[in-house]
């Protein structure tokens, strides 16, 4: 299919529809527009995706595929949800987008909802993770000027080596990944980065400027890195004993991946604040959220922060919706049934290429050894139907949307393993 450009497109597109044009474009088409007129800050898999259902997703050419990588999380309610769908079509006849400059029943029983699910007092919607992180780290900050008494302008937050939290020019200053960081600085200073899993390295970084402590309870970024059995609640003690906020970033690992809630209820860890987004918008819409404690949320004022999707009655309603799914589908349960099954498979697997195998519920990250050739085993898995990418380069994650049947995780399994003995033989 020719794509014009100019007028012509415009009319077409008016004429026709979106999905009509959509539908008329090949893989070749779409990988040269996209190669064309998009930045190359990512490199897809070589599939044009078409259509989606739960864990499955179908190419242009009609091939089936099991999504193992599950929009990194964003879509644990699987593709085209339908408890899901039909809150967004019910609100599309009512109200879709005003900003918060005025109140709206959707974005009030959001703000009430999330805080309950989430076991916190007050809420600040966003739209993307990195928004969230962002909203934290102002809020932290804020806290430690005007409650704990920190000097103007010198307030400190830990954070940990491997982390991601997100792609802005202040979170990526505090990476520790080379690649996320070149070229993109001067960055903004305030960070210490220790160790992760290191309390003795937290206790020593922490002075009396500290402002807060930002973490992932599970690095999944990092290569599905879990940190010692205890670190997680000893760094909450550590908090506590010397008035520094604890601020979670569940972004990725939190919303039952892990077969809890939140990964930090894995131990005794609460937070003074915490991001959450990506399965909360759904797999339909980005919607994140700053969530915390009276305490620390109330230091916003009118004027402090903002966005103006942030807090729509269309996101509100869908974030509901997929936390209402959650709750009531017994989500915790089947994620860590299945879970279990998953690491009992990958661990049985006969491969002394396999260096370890790093999981807890459906966040489960494979690292194969140097001898592997990584390439070719992203081609055994595409040709084999089986859709992920790796991590920190030799960490295979298998993040699968949380309501894949028993029979669909089980045949996923089966594809990764044929695909790796394809390639080491």
């Amino acid at each position: 299919m020719a794509v014009c450009s100019g007028t012509g497109m415009w009319q077409d597109i008016k004429e026709k529809g979106v999905l009509a044009m959509v539908q008329g474009l090949s893989y070749e088409d779409s990988v040269a527009l996209t190669q064309a007129n998009g930045t190359h800050n990512y490199k897809p898999l070589p599939v044009n995706v078409a259509r989606g259902d739960g864990a499955l997703l179908w190419d242009t050419d009609g091939k089936e595929y099991i999504d193992c990588l599950g929009a990194y999380s964003a879509v644990s309610h699987g593709h085209l949800a339908p408890t899901v769908i039909k809150a967004v079509r019910d609100q599309l006849d009512r109200v879709t987008m005003t900003s918060r400059a005025y109140y709206t029943s959707e974005v009030a029983l959001f703000l009430h909802g999330v805080a309950e699910f989430c076991e916190l007092d007050m809420v600040c919607p966003m739209n993307s993770g990195a928004e969230a992180i962002e909203t934290c780290i102002k809020l932290a900050r804020k806290w430690a000027y005007t409650v704990k008494g920190v000097p103007a302008d010198q307030a400190e937050i830990i954070v940990f080596e491997d982390n991601f939290h997100g792609r802005t020019t202040t979170i990526v200053g505090f990476s520790s990944e080379e690649g996320y960081k070149r070229h993109f600085g001067p960055f903004t200073p305030g960070f210490k980065v220790i160790p992760f899993g290191d309390i003795d390295a937290l206790k020593a970084a922490i002075t009396p400027n500290t402002a807060a402590v930002l973490g992932e309870p599970i690095q999944a970024e990092g290569g599905i890195l879990i940190p010692p059995d205890g670190f997680l609640a000893e760094v909450r003690r550590v908090c506590t004993a010397n008035n520094v906020l604890l601020c979670w970033d569940e972004i990725q690992c939190g919303l039952y991946r892990t077969g809890k809630k939140f990964s930090w209820m894995h131990e005794e860890a609460k937070p003074d604040l915490m991001a959450i987004g990506k399965a909360l918008g759904g797999g339909l819409l980005p919607v994140s959220a700053a969530v915390g404690t009276k305490e620390v949320m109330e230091v916003f004022q009118p004027g402090d922060h903002g966005s103006t999707f942030g807090g729509n009655p269309l996101g509100s309603v869908v974030a509901l919706a997929a936390l209402a799914e959650m709750e009531t589908a017994n989500y915790g349960e089947r994620v860590t049934r299945l879970g279990a099954m998953a690491l009992d498979f990958l661990l049985a697997m006969p491969f002394k290429q396999v260096k370890e195998v790093r999981s807890r519920g459906l966040l489960i990250g494979v690292e194969v050894d140097e001898t592997v050739d990584v390439p070719a085993l992203t081609a055994q898995l595409l040709a084999n139907g089986l859709l992920t990418k790796q991590t920190r380069q030799r960490t295979y994650r298998l993040t699968p949307p949380l309501v894949i049947t028993e029979d669909q995780l089980m045949e996923a399994l089966r594809r990764f393993e044929k695909s790796l003995a394809a390639v080491v033989g």
